[in-house]
Formats: structure tokens, C-alpha cells, sequence
């Protein structure tokens, strides 16, 4: 080797170690600090106005996707929600029956048919005995607007309201039934159901019974209105007694019924199986209905329900399930218990599909958007679902009928 190219192999190898190191000291000391790890955004679909041709089934995908990720062990179960598999907590070990948020908006009173006693239980498990009076067999219980009356109707026909404060109890005809309290006063509805459907009425009363006042004559059709009091204190009831209208043969018109006998406008609506739930100030009117174009699903649509706006701004949510597997947080908001894998015709036959496993979707209006919540750990069924007044928790009865509990924040 000449000495020419020895000097060249030298040089080269000291050029070298120069980008050599100092390769080292920019990757130790100057490379830029890598970018934080990024939140994973809840999966949400924007609902719009038109028939929801297009977005239907959106949400099942979704929860598909987020239940095969834990499955593949990608992603453990969150002790809070953040949009995926959330772990969930039993806090009865027996069926309850008629949950409902308590007054101070974070505990939930409900009926333990066991032993036929009320009871008030907190998001650690800790229950109070609303009463020692037992109530055997109660076959149904509605709330007041306050929770410390409870209107229970029994298998034999007997119906009270016991009042949990003042521990008395007043009595109700038998033949009154398909109870609701007022949201806003101390009355109750009813439908007082003669052995003559001419005597046949929809009836408002005190809430002792007293100062009955019929608004509705029901005749033979009580089957066909459902009761439904609105925090306006306008209508009391929902009539499908009209036959289908042109448009299609799931087009129909509900008659809004006044509380004071008022001639409300008729809500156009595009599907069977109507039920309905009113927002807190009684605005908007949230339903369900089950049409073709759904595949005979059940749907969500929102539409303005005062006496001056009935039946505008109408607008499929775009989403999968029964109105009473929902619940309004605020006027805004509103938290459902969305199938995950709801096969087609469910809507015609839900007694066949009461076992479908749920997950937890928020529904904000003012963005017009449903954001994914939570995927319960164990699969199961979400109903008579109820959030608590500051949003931190969501309450549900599972598969068996025992209360379990979704941490939210």
C-alpha cells in the first residue's frame, strides 16, 4: 500500500468519526423531544334530518370494533369511561325492581320485591331502608318528581301511594290504572277503565285521590294512548289513533292530549311501535318508532313538542334502539343504551331481542353529534337506565335484573 493512500484512509476515518460523534451528540442532547402519545377520539357519527339511509348501523360497527380490540387483549378495561370496555359495578345481588335517581340526584331508590321493602343505595353499595313497611308483590311503581312517593299497583288490582316521609298511605279506585305522576305538581294521571267503555276516561286527581277531573273520553281505544305527562304541563298523554296517512305504510299521526281538553297539532311520525320520552323543560319530545326503512328496527328521532311548535324541526338521530333505554342528562344531552349487534325486525318482536348486550352512547344536540361512552366489561344488557344530576355516574339493571353502576368521571 503507498503512502499516498494510507494518508487518504486516515483522513476518511477521521471524517468519519467526526459525523460519527457528532451524530451521537445531536441524538443525546439536541434531537427534539418526541410528540405526547395523542388520545384515542371516541367513535361518533353526526345524525342529520333526512331519513338516515346511510348511517344506520354506523354505531353497531363501531362497538364491534372497540369489543374486538379488548378481546385481542389490545386494550384493558378502564375503571372510568373513556370511550371503550369499561368495568362495571354490581351493587345488588338480586333483582330490583323501578330504579330512579334519588333527590339528592346521586344515590338511587328502588324496590327490592325480596322482601317487598323500598330502599336508597349509594355508588358504594351502602343501602337505607326507605320504610319498614313491606309492599309483597308489587307489580309496578311509579315516582314522583321528588322520589319520596312511590304509586304501586298491585297483581290483584289494589292500587296505593305511600308517601316515605310522612309514612301514610292513601288508597286508589282498582279500576284506575296506567299510572304517571305530574312532573311539575302534586297529581297524578290515570286511565279509569269502566266495565262500560262509554264511562271509560283519562282522569287527573290529586295525589290523594281527591279533585278527579276526566279530560279524555277513552272508549274502547285505551290500549292505543300511552300516558306521558310533560314538564310543561301541557300534554298528558299520547293517542295512535289515526289511521296510516299517504306517504307510506309506517306514516302515521300521534294526537298530542291536552290537559286541559287543548287541540294540539298532530305529530307526523315515520314508523309503529311509537313511545316517547320529553326532555327536562318539555320543548323537545325524543321516540322511538319502527319502520321498512329501518329495517324494521327501532330508531330515534327528536322533534320540537311545545304547543306552538309541535311537530317541527323533526330529525332522525340515527340510532338503534327502544326510546325507554334512554335518559335525558339535560336539555342538551341525552345518554342511550344502544344494542351492539341488533338483528333486523327486532322492532316487531323486542320480547325475542330483551337479552341483546348494550353499550353507552351520549347524544349531544347542540353538536349534533353521539359520541361512544362505555362498552360494559361484561356484555350485558343496560335497562332502566338513569345518570346521576352532575354526570359522574350511569345506573342500570343487567341481564338478571340486578343494579349495576358505570363510573363516568
Amino acid at each position: 500500500m503507498s503512502t499516498q493512500t494510507k494518508k487518504l484512509i486516515v483522513v476518511g476515518g477521521f471524517i468519519l468519526s467526526v459525523f460519527a460523534i457528532a451524530f451521537v451528540l445531536y441524538y443525546l442532547f439536541f434531537r427534539p423531544s418526541p410528540p405526547p402519545a395523542s388520545v384515542q377520539e371516541q367513535p361518533s357519527i353526526d345524525f342529520t334530518g333526512e331519513l338516515p339511509a346511510s348511517i344506520v348501523g354506523q354505531l353497531p360497527r363501531l362497538i364491534q370494533e372497540e369489543a374486538q380490540k379488548a378481546g385481542a387483549g389490545l386494550r384493558q378495561a378502564d375503571t372510568v369511561a373513556r370511550g371503550g370496555i369499561t368495568q362495571t359495578v354490581e351493587l345488588t345481588t338480586a333483582p330490583i325492581g323501578n330504579p330512579t335517581i334519588n333527590s339528592n340526584g346521586t344515590d338511587v331508590n328502588y324496590y327490592n320485591p325480596a322482601d317487598g321493602r323500598f330502599y336508597s343505595i349509594n355508588a358504594d353499595g351502602e343501602t337505607v331502608t326507605l320504610s319498614d313497611k313491606q309492599f309483597p308483590e308489587a307489580q309496578n311503581v311509579e315516582w314522583n318528581k321528588d322520589s319520596d312517593k312511590a304509586l304501586i299497583e298491585f297483581p290483584d288490582g289494589a292500587n296505593i301511594i305511600y308517601d316515605f316521609d310522612a309514612e301514610q298511605q292513601v288508597t286508589l279506585p282498582k279500576h284506575w290504572e296506567d299510572f304517571d305522576f305530574s312532573p311539575v305538581t302534586d297529581e297524578i294521571i290515570a286511565k279509569s277503565i269502566a266495565l262500560d267503555p262509554e264511562n271509560r276516561w283519562l282522569v287527573v286527581s290529586s295525589d290523594d285521590g281527591s279533585r278527579v277531573k276526566s279530560i279524555q273520553a277513552l272508549g274502547t281505544k285505551e290500549n292505543k294512548v300511552d300516558v306521558n305527562w310533560s314538564p310543561n304541563d301541557q300534554v298528558v298523554a299520547f293517542a295512535d289513533t289515526a289511521p296510516a296517512i299517504e306517504g307510506g305504510l309506517d306514516r302515521k299521526i300521534i294526537y298530542p292530549v291536552g290537559k286541559n281538553k287543548e287541540n294540539f297539532k298532530g305529530l307526523v311520525v315515520e314508523g309503529l311501535n311509537f313511545d316517547s320520552l320529553w326532555s327536562p323543560n318539555g320543548k323537545q319530545l325524543l321516540y322511538s318508532v319502527t319502520g321498512d326503512y329501518s329495517d324494521n328496527k327501532p330508531l330515534l328521532w327528536i322533534v320540537d313538542a311545545t304547543a306552538s311548535t309541535m311537530g317541527e324541526n323533526r330529525a332522525s338521530l340515527g340510532i338503534n334502539t327502544w326510546v325507554d333505554k334512554c335518559t335525558w342528562s339535560s336539555n342538551a344531552a341525552i345518554y342511550c343504551a344502544v344494542p351492539i349487534d341488533m338483528p333486523m325486525n327486532a322492532g316487531l318482536g323486542r320480547a325475542l331481542y330483551s337479552d341483546l348486550s348494550d353499550a353507552l352512547y351520549k347524544i349531544n344536540l347542540s353538536t349534533t353529534r353521539a359520541s361512544l361512552v362505555a362498552i360494559p366489561q361484561d356484555g350485558t344488557t343496560m335497562n332502566n337506565l338513569t345518570i346521576s344530576s352532575d354526570e359522574s355516574l350511569a345506573y342500570f339493571t343487567n341481564n338478571s335484573g340486578q343494579l349495576e353502576m358505570i363510573r363516568l368521571k
